[in-house]
């Protein structure tokens, strides 16, 4: 019984390595029809071995995303609250532009965007909020936004200082008491 499986095994095992072989020598060998001339007076759109694929042209009319700034600076910062900052845009191309993602570079920076798509012409916003406590020193935060525009990802820049709060500020320093006795 060993021997049937054994023989059954031996001849399955050859023939999957028979086929992968003679597979790789069908590919590589062409066959007469691929060997006659190609007629290029036909439209289509499939390229020959040894021909460059030439890149499609560039949509005309595709959304193009126009910031009024790309880069915010808070300047110095106190430590502790949120710091907001709206990048408006512009779509000036001639189709509706889709922002399809908006990224932050750390968790310490939210962004918010329009899901709808922004129309030729119109303007939009992205909230960028950083927050700043227990950060205290300079930061530079990117968020990358991917969307349809001619350029698909474009990166604006949030950046600053954040001044660490002043312990002998925040903690009221003892005052005499108008209640207790003085000596």
């Amino acid at each position: 019984m060993k021997q049937v499986f054994f023989s059954l095994f031996l001849s399955c095992a050859v023939t999957v390595m028979y086929a992968q072989t003679a597979s790789k020598t069908a590919k590589s060998t062409p066959t007469p029809a691929a060997t006659q001339q190609h007629d290029h007076n036909h439209d289509h759109d499939h390229q020959h071995e040894g021909e460059v694929k030439q890149q499609s042209a560039p949509n005309p009319n595709a959304p193009k995303i126009t910031f009024k700034e790309e880069v915010y600076d808070f300047k110095e910062l106190p430590e502790g609250p949120q710091a907001t900052h709206e990048f408006k845009f512009t779509n000036t191309g001639k189709e509706p532009l889709v922002l399809s993602n908006v990224r932050a570079s750390c968790g310490c920076t939210t962004p918010s965007w329009p899901k709808e798509p922004v129309l030729p012409g119109k303007d939009g916003t992205i909230v960028v909020t950083y927050n700043t406590q227990g950060r205290p020193g300079p930061f530079t935060k990117t968020v990358t936004i991917t969307s349809n525009a001619d350029v698909p990802d474009k990166v604006i820049t949030i950046k600053g200082d954040v001044i660490k709060e002043d312990p002998d500020k925040s903690v009221p320093k003892e005052q005499p008491s108008m209640l207790s006795p003085r000596n």
